[in-house]
């Protein structure tokens, strides 16, 4: 068959964007692989970090029958003491009030928590638990912390923290500071806890401020934090109770969770608190599972130590995100290979070029669903939500297939054939809307699925492209890719723009929206030989 001047003009801008696809896609995995240059720590040292055993498959502390033996936490202490001079816990009972005696043998000191929420009788058994143990062992305690963000959550009054304070304090022996901790802010909104604390406990969490602040700057904002605080509470010593940052879950606008930013900040907190007098602890120890459930992917992943007790990296050299940064590109060979056996069975390829256009198409699909599969090792907590992110999973590469086999034939100059749209396009139009809205109304812990969702939005838009038809899509369409579009543009403006991740989001949203109202144009104002307007059924 013969193409016009404007179908060879497309043809070859469908061409580059294939290039592009497969460029972009072994450009991003080489460069998560590259080694990243960053300041050493002053030692591999650190003064105290937070510790919490509950790293096994199905372990919460929010289970009130969840107990932890103390062999394990013997294990996870000696091998700790190796790096730490402290830990901090939480709460006594399910065997934390072990912690002391255990770190004892290490020669360890613990900053003791005691756990403070609704419930008046479960509080009061912390109190006593706690208060046992620090008499058993007030060699060990570095310090007594009760109530953990206790404000934040909107759980009890400063009035009832003050008093649980004054309980915890006249029944320790001498010489045990008590301290209460919570995010700097509500320290400052109730000035009234400094009278109940030996030490004032606050927690800056760049990443999680109300204004996150990039990495680069989250030394700077430490340091003004700290020094407003101490201004505010003159006499009185501030602790960092909690300091760190994340190696795995969303953007929070220009505060990316990765690997390589958790090593630069805790290397640069470092050597900050090696400049200065200041008491701190850093969070985490060990990732924690459970948190997922509470705070998305981000929750489990701000400890040093990954759940099998490896650490994620050193504190001096240079630091790598993705140490197998070329199993991506191995994924996107086995996609080329995939798409190229699916094409077999069609024999109207001319001079290579259709098999090079599936080739090109799996080896960006390959490398776009292993980043999903990555995200999904990460995020994904049960059986239920990894059968539902396979199933996606699955569902975009049928679609890539369906859509790469038709461009591969109008690339390669097959006979012309309808183009795949319709009831399937559709099913993506929904899928998108419908996580829009998520990321609108309740997007604080969702991931961006890109590598999922590439797929079929840049797979549709190339199909497009090539497709000289002129089909109305059904109202239905043309509603939901009216809503992505807006949708997809306050979740822009949620993070006022400076999250890449989100401009990328709303480019996917783009790419399969726009052919929609294009095709509706093109329809509406282009009559057929008859004098209608030609419609999709489907």
């Amino acid at each position: 068959m013969s193409f016009s001047p404007a179908s060879r003009s497309r043809r070859l801008v469908a061409w580059l964007v294939l290039v592009l696809l497969v460029l972009a896609g072994a450009a991003w995995w080489w460069l998560v692989g590259r080694p990243v240059d960053l300041p050493d720590a002053p030692s591999a040292r650190i003064a105290c970090v937070s510790y919490a055993p509950f790293r096994e498959p199905g372990e919460t502390p929010l289970d009130p029958n969840a107990f932890v033996s103390p062999q394990r936490i013997d294990a996870d202490l000696r091998a700790l003491s190796e790096r730490f001079d402290c830990v901090r816990t939480y709460s006594q009972g399910q065997g934390l009030s072990a912690v002391p005696g255990i770190a004892a043998r290490y020669h360890m000191q613990v900053l003791m928590g005691i756990w403070l929420g609704r419930d008046a009788k479960a509080n009061a058994e912390q109190i006593a638990l706690g208060i046992a143990t620090a008499r058993k062992y007030p060699q060990v305690l570095r310090g007594v912390i009760v109530g953990n963000e206790v404000l934040l959550r909107g759980e009890l009054s400063g009035a009832q923290i003050a008093d649980a304070l004054h309980q915890v304090r006249a029944a320790l022996p001498a010489g045990i500071p008590v301290s209460y901790a919570d995010v700097w802010e509500y320290w400052l909104r109730h000035p009234e806890l400094a009278d109940a604390v030996d030490l004032v406990t606050i927690h800056i969490l760049p990443y999680w401020e109300d204004q996150p602040v990039p990495p680069e700057r989250a030394i700077q904002h430490v340091e003004e934090v700290y020094g407003k605080v101490r201004r505010a509470f003159p006499g009185k010593r501030v602790m960092i109770g909690e300091t760190g940052w994340p190696s795995e879950g969303r953007p929070r606008r220009s505060a990316n969770a990765s690997v390589v930013n958790e090593a630069r900040y805790l290397r640069e907190f470092l050597r900050y608190a090696a400049s200065v007098d200041m008491p701190y602890n850093v969070i985490e120890a060990f990732d924690q599972p459970w948190k997922r459930a509470q705070e998305g992917t981000v929750g489990g992943y701000w400890g040093i130590f990954d759940v099998q007790a490896q650490p994620k990296f050193a504190m001096q050299g240079p630091v790598v995100e993705v140490p197998r940064w070329w199993l991506g590109w191995l994924a996107g060979a086995a996609g080329a290979g995939l798409f190229v056996l699916a094409g077999l069975r069609r024999r109207r390829w001319q001079r290579g070029r259709g098999w090079l256009a599936l080739g090109l198409a799996g080896f960006a699909s390959g490398a776009a669903l292993a980043w999903q599969w990555r995200q999904m090792a990460y995020a994904c907590r049960d059986a239920w939500e990894w059968t539902l992110s396979l199933a996606a999973c699955l569902a975009a590469l049928f679609t890539a297939l369906r859509l790469a086999s038709w461009l591969a034939g109008r690339l390669a100059g097959a006979p012309f054939k309808p183009a795949p749209a319709g009831r399937l396009r559709f099913a993506w139009l929904f899928v998108l809307a419908l996580y829009g809205l998520l990321l609108v109304f309740d997007g604080r812990y969702r991931d961006f699925p890109l590598g999922l969702l590439e797929l079929p939005c840049a797979g549709y838009a190339l199909v497009a492209w090539l497709d000289e038809r002129m089909r109305a899509p059904s109202r239905e369409a043309l509603f939901l890719a009216a809503w992505l579009l807006v949708l997809a543009a306050v979740v822009v403006a949620q993070e006022l723009g400076e999250n890449p991740v989100t401009w990328l989001w709303l480019a996917l949203n783009l790419l399969i929206a726009a052919p929609v109202f294009a095709a509706w144009r093109r329809a509406r104002f282009v009559p057929t030989a008859a004098g209608t307007m030609l419609d999709d059924p489907r």
